[in-house]
């Protein structure tokens, strides 16, 4: 009967730690797919990130990337605990996914609560920096950003190219009788804003708000399920140590 027991519970321990193996793989997996959602959004996006007001959209992708890269080193030390089966190491493993767990955690609420002011501070803020920060010596990373995100979002305008129109770069001598900004044109020439005709510029419904918007609005929503998804893994993985944890004692003892 001893001997069955024993067996048993041997049996128990290494399907504990094979269980264990593959989500601490899938674990590793999903740290760098949230790091590397992070890095693409700060790297690939970050001409957008200078309109924002706010600096909550850049906030949450450092956080992806922080909690990614300490999800990645904790996968390796996840391994590490399992193969040499010490209840130190899986405590010390399991604190680690708990901190994780609370990081993502802040980065789902700080991208919730962004998304549910994103439409007010876009309205705000945008017409403001068309209008008034635009064409300013000072601010040419500004006029940089705006100029990329009419040209990649083929749009004009905060609601529509009648904005330009208040535009203290518009209606300077600098603008040298452009009704426009260049970067509104399908083709890019020097003066084409001269001619506001549809065939010559992006007449879009909308302006560039509504797909601004869009834009930020779809990146959250995936910053926040790849958050998500990990996060899920996670209680599933913290369960996993514990139980490893308690059969490992039981051994001993």
């Amino acid at each position: 009967m001893a001997q069955c027991k024993t067996e048993q519970d041997d049996w128990l321990l290494a399907h504990l730690k094979y269980l264990l193996f593959i989500f601490n793989f899938f674990f590793w997996v999903g740290g760098a797919a949230v790091m590397a959602v992070g890095v693409w959004t700060l790297v690939e996006k970050s001409g957008y990130l200078s309109i924002l007001a706010s600096s909550t959209f850049a906030a949450s992708a450092y956080i992806l990337i922080f909690a990614g890269a300490l999800v990645m080193t904790t996968g390796f030390l996840g391994f590490g605990a399992i193969l040499r089966e010490q209840r130190s190491c899986l405590s010390t493993y399991f604190c680690l996914l708990l901190v994780i767990f609370l990081v993502e955690l802040v980065a789902g609420v700080l991208a919730h609560v962004y998304y549910q002011r994103l439409s007010d501070e876009l309205k705000r803020h945008l017409n403001s920096t068309l209008t008034e920060r635009y064409g300013h010596p000072r601010a040419a990373e500004i006029t940089a950003s705006v100029d990329r995100l009419q040209q990649d979002f083929k749009c004009c305008g905060s609601n529509s190219s009648a904005d330009w129109q208040r535009s203290a770069y518009i209606l300077s001598e600098g603008a040298l009788g452009r009704q426009v900004p260049d970067s509104c044109c399908k083709t890019v020439v020097a003066r084409c804003g001269q001619r506001v005709h549809p065939s010559n510029i992006y007449k879009v419904e909308g302006g560039c708000m509504a797909k601004l918007e869009q834009f930020l609005a779809d990146h959250l929503l995936l910053m926040g399920a790849v958050g998500i998804g990990v996060a899920c893994l996670q209680i599933c993985g913290m369960v996993l140590t514990c139980c490893l944890h308690r059969r490992l004692q039981q051994q001993f003892y």
